[in-house]
């Protein structure tokens, strides 16, 4: 209630611009759904909200452009779609039934085309594409081609946490396995 007091505060003068620095901290999940549709409503009826957010799945639900700031710098700005799409693209995991034909797998995947790169974590292998969704069917005719059967397959689009690990230069996992702005 505090929090929405302050917004309440803020907005009786009809200002053109509302600075919310991190409105959703310490909120319960219910409460912070009702403060995410409050800043909607207030940006859809023409006002402009400055918002400061830890919470990065926050700022892609909310913004339309945003900054990422490290060290008091401003090290990029865009649409949060823009700035995913700056990553290495979207993960397709395929977990193996068997390790037996695991090499063969990977083989497959790296000649496939549109395939940036390959990890391998136990009997699941990891192939960044640009597009996922087109991708997919691909890449598993292609492992099954290789003599591999699939047990599960999934597609994972970059977030925004991966955004600012790649903008800001801090690790995320293994070299060679975190995203990369291009």
């Amino acid at each position: 209630m505090r929090r929405r007091l302050d917004i309440a505060l803020g907005l009786v003068h009809r200002p053109r611009v509302l600075f919310l620095d991190e409105p959703t901290t310490g909120l319960d999940p219910e409460s912070r759904a009702v403060m995410w549709r409050e800043v909607e409503r207030l940006a859809a009826e023409g006002l402009t909200i400055l918002l400061t957010t830890h919470y990065l799945e926050e700022a892609d639900q909310l913004a339309r452009r945003l900054a990422i700031v490290d060290s008091g710098r401003i090290v990029v700005v865009g649409t949060p779609e823009e700035l995913k799409g700056g990553l290495r693209g979207d993960q397709v995991a395929l977990e193996l039934r068997d390790s037996a034909a695991l090499d063969a797998a990977e083989r497959a995947l790296r000649a496939a085309p549109d395939v940036h790169s390959v990890l391998r974590d136990g009997s699941t292998l990891y192939a960044f594409v640009p597009n996922g969704a087109r991708a997919l069917p691909q890449l598993v005719q292609a492992v099954e081609r290789a003599g591999a059967q699939i047990a599960q397959a999934s597609l994972q689009r970059p977030s925004l946490d991966e955004v600012y690990l790649a903008a800001t230069g801090r690790a995320f996992r293994a070299e060679g396995q975190g995203a990369m702005l291009h």
